[in-house]
């Protein structure tokens, strides 16, 4: 791999924030803290920094930690949850609002994210514009390279994009800084239109993945996009694009748009594409790389994920804020064969990594000094220990949570403090795994539901990895067992924490009407996020999306 670029990602692409913070946050602001491009893009090194800062700061709305696209996607969905626990968790509701499905166009959270995201997508309109604009003479660079940047960063603009209308839908559609200063809000079905019509005029001009893309844009990032869009383009535009869903599909998995090891290829353990050194993984299509070691950036999904005393679970050197579980009864879909069940969440007793034999205590919560169990529950255990009742009849919510209640996530490992890429484990946007499932369901859907031979051997190969040999004839699918109903419990297995969980949720129906723990049946309007009110007094011509008024 290329762990020049990986440093470069987080160096050099920071000189260029002053350069691209005209990011159209606020959408009619009047920007005057940014630099005139002919005081910048002089150098190659200039043109490069201002490329790679959009990667940067995508470590703040497309990853947990902050309040972005991964946060309103996850914490709304039916897998995870960050329940009050004792004196902490409450943070103003937002959490248990995003839970119930009764945020509101106030929402700081909501505001947060759209903020973040519309930020991204200006720190690559900002150098598009700089490029297209001046001459290669006054940056030190080729037309190649000229136009491969342009492209890149227009894709990468698409992915913003791409994940914005997953969130809100119907939202503007900006291609130059401030202008026009008030936009219109489009139909999700223009905005869909042109996110595919960038990747489309785009795709062929960046270079394939390879080791030296490393977390930037390849053109198998921008086929993944496709794959994306086209698999939700039913709910997004109301026309189902199966076949085309498929076609890109196979351009990655054919190989057809590179690799960043080798031939693109599933990892053989479930556990190779979230360990530290999980640059090395086979099945990597577009991921935020992270250097530690070199350039002392380190993933923030820790904030979200950790327990308080997380330290003495892992080896390393970082702690959380004791947030994010997995809802109850989601650890028990998992079955005991299930090696993903142990790998990739925490549940029971913990020992700490430099003795396995004594256990991990307690740390700020109510269990300070006492042995760590992580519980598939949320309740009151230790009030009801301690007045003799029993546990079972207490009551279970987005309150009434304890330090250690509810099984933990485990899946992303950032190693012990002496391993060699500590703290630098990668964030997956995109794996081929994904791209295996993602194709699986196409297939199913043209062929009225019904699972084709191809789908069912594409989601085994996947699902195989999870199971010993002996144990694999037993769970090993078939035309008759692979239904869509299970298609969606399997993708909420494999894919837990990553992510796509309210979005699949969406495209099966099931969203807005099903329940889950406490979690009631909601609006059908709550499929998408209400527009940030304090955007619509900034922009009149920002529209509400429908039920939010």
């Amino acid at each position: 791999m290329n762990k020049k670029f990986r440093k470069a990602v987080y160096t050099v692409g920071m000189l260029a924030s002053l350069v691209a913070t005209s990011a159209c946050t606020n959408l009619d602001e009047k920007v005057y803290d940014t630099l005139v491009n002919e005081n910048f893009y002089n150098t190659r090194e200039e043109v490069i920094s201002a490329v790679l800062r959009p990667y940067t700061h995508a470590n703040a709305w497309a990853t947990p930690g902050q309040d972005g696209w991964w946060r309103l996607s996850e914490y709304s969905a039916d897998q995870l949850a960050w329940p009050v626990k004792g004196r902490h968790g409450q943070d103003g509701g937002k959490w248990i609002r995003l839970h119930y499905h009764t945020w509101t166009g106030d929402d700081a959270s909501i505001q947060q994210a759209w903020n973040l995201m519309y930020w991204g997508m200006g720190l690559c309109t900002s150098p598009i514009e700089a490029l297209e604009g001046r001459d290669i003479s006054n940056m030190g660079i080729t037309e190649e390279e000229k136009a491969a940047f342009i492209a890149e960063l227009k894709l990468f603009r698409a992915f913003h994009y791409l994940k914005i209308m997953d969130i809100w839908g119907n939202v503007p559609i900006v291609t130059q800084v401030g202008v026009p200063v008030s936009p219109t809000t489009a139909p999700r079905n223009e905005v869909f239109n042109f996110i595919e019509k960038e990747i489309l005029e785009n795709i062929e001009k960046i270079p394939v993945l390879s080791a030296t893309m490393t977390g930037r844009m390849s053109r198998a990032g921008a086929y993944a996009m496709l794959v994306e869009l086209y698999l939700n383009a039913e709910v997004w535009t109301g026309t189902a694009r199966w076949d085309d869903c498929i076609a890109a599909a196979n351009q990655i998995i054919n190989g057809n748009a590179g690799a960043q090891n080798g031939q693109m290829a599933l990892d053989p353990n479930i556990t190779d594409a979230f360990k530290p050194d999980n640059h090395l993984s086979k099945e990597t299509i577009f991921a935020l790389a992270y250097e530690f070691q070199k350039s002392n950036t380190q993933p923030q999904w820790t904030a979200d994920f950790f327990y308080f005393n997380q330290r003495a679970i892992t080896g390393g050197g970082r702690n959380g804020n004791d947030g994010t579980v997995v809802i109850p009864g989601v650890y028990a879909t998992f079955p005991t064969a299930d090696l993903r069940k142990t790998a990739w969440m925490l549940h029971g007793p913990q020992m700490r990594f430099d003795d396995p034999t004594q256990p991990v205590l307690g740390s700020n919560d109510e269990y300070q000094g006492q042995p760590v169990v992580f519980v598939d529950n949320i309740r009151k255990n230790l009030e009801a220990i301690r007045n003799g009742t029993d546990p079972e009849l207490l009551p279970s919510d987005m309150t009434t949570g304890e330090g250690t209640s509810g099984v933990r996530f485990n899946k992303y490992q950032l190693g012990h403090i002496a391993h060699p890429s500590y703290n630098s484990t990668d964030w997956h946007f995109y794996r081929l795994t994904w791209v295996y499932f993602a194709k699986a369901e196409a297939l199913m859907r043209k062929n009225a539901g019904v699972a084709t031979a191809e789908a069912v051997e594409l989601i085994n190969a996947s699902k195989q990895r999870a199971y010993t040999a002996t144990d694999w004839p037993t769970y090993a699918y078939t035309p008759a067992t692979l239904t869509l109903t299970e298609l969606l419990a399997e993708r909420g297995r494999e894919f837990i924490f990553e992510g796509f969980r309210r979005q699949d949720l969406i495209r099966f129906g099931r969203f807005h009407t099903d329940s889950w723990w406490d979690h009631q049946p909601t609006d059908i309007n709550k499929t998408l996020f209400a527009i940030p009110n304090n955007q619509r007094v900034l922009n009149p011509n920002l529209a509400q999306n429908a039920g939010y008024n």
